[in-house]
């Protein structure tokens, strides 16, 4: 299998504190939040953490489109 990017390190490409757009400031806001699981790969590991963890996204529907974009980019 393919070695494939931490959705972390895919999120940070995506940041861009001048922007209004909802996934870059998803990504200005993990870059901030230390206990992030900056490994992992996993929607349903990602996914439990942020709906318990972070309060600084205001709809997982931006974590979906998110997640969506990373693996478009990883294939």
């Amino acid at each position: 299998m393919a070695y494939r990017e931490s959705f972390y390190r895919f999120l940070m490409t995506q940041r861009n504190p001048g922007s209004a757009d909802d996934i870059a400031q998803f990504a200005n806001n993990a870059q901030h939040d230390s206990s992030f699981p900056k490994q992992e790969e996993d929607y349903e590991k990602l996914s439990d953490y942020l709906e318990l963890n972070a309060g600084y996204l205001p709809s997982m529907s931006v974590f979906d489109k998110a997640y969506q974009l990373y693996l478009n980019n990883m294939n």
